[in-house]
């Protein structure tokens, strides 16, 4: 399973870079996050990361949980992630930023071959990828771009 979600913010992708490794502040600009926590720091900023946000279906709101290794890479202004708890354990995530024109592109990749049962891959494929990875992401990206671009409203 590929899912690549994708935004155009009107800030320079420092800000960007600045406000999405910010993970521990993301519950208060993104409404969807449920809580985030470092169970343990990097020098480089990252470390293990536990996240929970909540996947909504129109008034009904599904709660999801995670673990990741989270990379951060200040020269290439990248973040990685490898989920290494919950059912997405083995997914890898990045995220990339590309100045365009005054704006700057940025994308969510996730990368994963699904959990460890029969029809695993299928079930990532055909529902996690585009129904909770999507439904999630590009909610992120959204509250993401309002935070850096400077509104106040949570996504």
């Amino acid at each position: 399973m590929i899912t690549v979600d994708r935004i155009r913010i009107h800030a320079p992708p420092e800000r960007i870079f600045s406000v999405a490794r910010d993970v521990e502040q993301w519950p208060r600009i993104l409404a969807h996050y449920r809580w985030v926590r470092f169970l343990e720091h990097a020098p480089s900023g990252g470390g293990i990361v536990e996240m929970a946000a909540w996947r909504p279906f129109g008034v009904l709101r599904y709660p999801t949980w995670w673990v990741s290794r989270m990379t951060i890479d200040a020269r290439e202004l990248t973040i990685s992630y490898t989920h290494i708890r919950g059912i997405t354990r083995g997914m890898d995530v990045h995220w990339s930023l590309a100045p365009h024109n005054g704006a700057t592109d940025v994308s969510i990749e996730h990368r994963w071959s699904g959990p460890a049962w029969p029809g695993g891959g299928a079930f990532a494929s055909a529902v996690v990828g585009p129904v909770f990875i999507h439904g999630i992401a590009s909610r992120t990206l959204r509250g993401i771009k309002q935070a850096a671009e400077g509104g106040g409203r949570r996504e």
